[in-house]
C-alpha cells in the first residue's frame, strides 16, 4: 500500500485515485459502453481510463487514442494484424479522418487513434485473445520499458534484453492483468534496458537505465537513476554506484518502484518525478541507495569502473547480417513514424513471407524485418511498400526525422508537428546536400514527446506575436548527443515563427552541418 502522510496536502490527481484505483475501471467498461462518453465521470474519462490506456482526446470529441505496450518493441505479425484490424474496424468515423492510423512511439510502442467507448470493450478483448497488453501505459506507471531492437540478432551484443524486458513488464504489470501495487505511483516511470555498445534506448533520459558494464570479469548492469523530461525540467540520470548481477534486473527494479510509491512526493505533479525524491532535502542519493539495499536484502556492489557503451549510435536503417549465419534484419524508415492498417497488414504478411513472423519497433520511429536469409533479400526489396514509403535508403535529413503526435491528434500540443516536419524537410532537402544525416527532433509542447534535447536540432512548440497576431512557433535546442557520451542540447533561439522557421533551419544546417546548396540545372534553350 501507498504510505500517504494525512497532514500533507494531495494534488487533485491524488485525491481521485484514493477514492477509487482506476485500474478498477477495467470492471466498467461494459457500462462505460452503454452510457456513452459523455455521461461518463469527467475524470474517469479524461484520466482514469489511462490506467487501462485509454486516452480520450478532446481535439477529436468522442474519440480516444489506444497506447499500448509493446516490451523491447517486439510484435508479432499475428499481433500487427491484430491492430491493423483494430485500426480498420473502429478507427475512423464522424469527426475523424477517413483512414485510421497508428503511431510509432519514442519509446518503441505504437498509439492507434479514433476509437469510440462503444467499441473499447471489444477492442480490450481482441487484444488479450492476441497475448497483448495496454494497461498501466498512461498516467502514473511504469511507460513501455524499452531494450536493444537487435536483442538476439546483432553479433556485437553484450546482453540479449529480451528475456528481461518481458519479465520486467510481466513483474510491474502482473502479466497484463493490472497491478495495484506498483499503479499507483506518484508520477509516470521510465525503464530502459540496454544491451548493446550503442546506448539505442538512450538510458540517460529514464528514470531507471541499466547499461552493460564488467564486474570482476562478470557482465552485468552499471545503474543509472532519476532521468526524466518534463515541462522546463530537463534532467539527465545520475549514477547510483551500483553494479548488478542480470538476475537482478527485476528485483531492483520492484524495490525502486515500491520506495518511490510509498515514499515520493505527491503534492505538486510538476515536482513528482523520482529526481525530486532522490534529491530531496530529506533523501538524497546515498539514503535511496541505503534504501534499496535493505529491500533487496544484500548490499550492492559499487559501479563497474565504467560501463560498454562506447559506439556511436544506430538507427538501424538499411540492411545488415545478423550473428545467425545467412540471416540479416532489414531496417525500413518510417516517415514521423506514421502507419496506416494496410501498410500493418503488409508489413505483417512480408514478415512471414520473408523473415521469421516479427517485427521490432525502434525509438527513432522506425521498425525492423529480421530473420530474413539471403537468397530473399532481393525480392524482399522489390516489394511495393519497401520501394515506394518504408525505404531502406531515405534522404538524410528525412532518416533521422523525429516527431510528436503534435495538435492534429493531441491536446497538449500547441502546434501542429508531423505533416509541418514532412513537408519542409521535404523542401529543405531539395535545396540542399547533406554529406551525413542530421538528427531533427519536432515535439509540440514543452511535454518533450518528441525528445528535441537529444536531438542535432530540437524544436518545441510554442506561440508568439508576429504583425500582432498570435502564431505557431518553435524554441529551437542544439547540441543534443546520443550514443556514448551522450548529452542534453541547450536552447539557442526562442519563439522563432513556424513560418520563418524554414530559413532558419536551412542557416543552422548550412553553419553547422557541413550542408551546401545544391547546383540549380542548367536550361538550355
Amino acid at each position: 500500500m501507498t504510505k500517504t502522510d494525512p497532514k500533507k496536502k494531495l494534488n487533485k490527481i491524488e485525491q481521485a485515485k484514493a477514492k477509487k484505483h482506476p485500474l478498477l475501471l477495467k470492471q466498467e467498461l461494459e457500462e462505460f459502453a452503454k452510457i456513452g462518453w459523455e455521461a461518463m465521470d469527467e475524470f474517469e474519462r479524461d484520466y482514469g481510463l489511462k490506467w487501462l490506456g485509454f486516452f480520450y482526446r478532446p481535439v477529436t470529441p468522442g474519440k480516444f487514442m489506444l497506447r499500448m505496450r509493446v516490451p523491447n518493441g517486439i510484435l508479432t505479425s499475428t499481433q500487427m494484424c491484430v491492430l491493423a484490424e483494430i485500426i480498420q474496424r473502429y478507427c475512423h468515423g464522424a469527426g475523424f479522418q477517413e483512414q485510421g492510423n497508428a503511431d510509432i512511439t519514442t519509446r518503441q510502442n505504437l498509439q492507434l487513434r479514433g476509437m469510440r467507448i462503444e467499441d473499447i470493450p471489444d477492442i480490450f478483448e481482441r487484444l488479450l485473445k492476441a497475448g497483448l497488453t495496454s494497461v498501466q501505459s498512461g498516467m502514473d506507471n511504469v511507460r513501455n520499458i524499452t531494450g536493444s531492437p537487435v536483442a538476439g540478432i546483432d553479433g556485437n551484443e553484450l546482453i540479449d534484453t529480451r528475456g528481461l524486458v518481458r519479465n520486467l513488464q510481466d513483474t510491474i504489470t502482473n502479466n497484463g492483468e493490472g497491478n495495484m501495487g506498483l499503479s499507483n505511483l506518484p508520477r509516470k516511470f521510465n525503464i530502459a534496458v540496454a544491451g548493446g555498445r550503442d546506448n539505442s534506448v538512450h538510458a540517460e533520459i529514464n528514470d531507471l537505465g541499466y547499461l552493460p558494464a564488467y564486474k570482476n570479469g562478470k557482465l552485468g548492469f552499471n545503474i543509472i537513476v532519476g532521468g526524466y523530461f518534463a515541462p522546463k525540467q530537463y534532467v539527465t540520470a545520475i549514477p547510483l554506484d551500483a553494479w548488478i548481477p542480470p538476475e537482478d534486473v527485476v528485483p531492483l527494479a520492484k524495490i525502486m518502484l515500491t520506495i518511490y510509491n510509498e515514499n515520493g512526493p505527491r503534492a505538486s505533479r510538476t515536482k513528482c518525478r523520482l529526481m525530486h525524491l532522490i534529491k530531496s532535502e530529506d533523501w538524497g542519493r546515498e539514503r535511496f541507495r541505503d534504501e534499496v539495499e535493505k529491500k533487496l536484502g544484500h548490499p550492492l556492489e559499487s559501479a563497474a569502473a565504467k560501463d560498454e557503451i562506447d559506439w556511436e549510435k544506430r538507427d538501424h536503417i538499411g540492411v545488415y547480417p545478423q550473428k545467425q549465419p545467412g540471416l540479416n534484419y532489414v531496417g525500413l524508415h518510417v516517415p514521423v513514424g506514421r502507419l496506416y492498417a494496410e501498410e500493418m497488414f503488409e508489413l505483417a504478411r512480408m514478415a512471414e513471407v520473408y523473415g521469421g513472423g516479427e517485427i521490432r519497433l525502434t525509438v527513432e520511429q522506425n521498425l525492423i524485418i529480421p530473420y530474413i536469409p539471403d537468397s530473399r533479400l532481393e525480392a524482399f526489396f522489390n516489394e511495393p511498400l519497401v520501394k515506394k514509403r518504408l525505404t531502406i535508403n531515405p534522404e538524410k535529413l528525412n532518416r533521422a526525422l523525429v516527431s510528436c503526435t503534435g495538435s492534429e491528434f493531441c491536446g497538449y500540443a500547441i502546434i501542429e508537428t508531423k505533416n509541418r516536419a514532412l513537408a519542409m524537410i521535404k523542401e529543405l532537402e531539395s535545396e540542399l546536400e547533406m554529406p551525413k544525416p542530421v538528427r531533427i527532433h519536432w515535439t509540440g509542447c514543452p511535454n518533450s514527446c518528441g525528445q528535441p534535447q537529444v536531438a542535432d536540432i530540437g524544436l518545441i512548440g510554442t506561440k508568439t506575436k508576429k504583425d500582432g497576431e498570435v502564431v505557431e512557433a518553435v524554441d529551437i535546442w542544439m547540441g543534443g548527443k546520443v550514443g556514448k557520451d551522450a548529452c542534453l542540447g541547450e536552447e539557442v533561439r526562442k519563439r522563432v515563427p513556424c513560418d520563418e522557421l524554414k530559413n532558419m533551419l536551412r542557416n543552422l544546417l548550412l553553419e553547422h552541418f557541413e550542408a551546401k546548396p545544391k547546383q540549380k540545372e542548367m536550361v538550355t534553350v
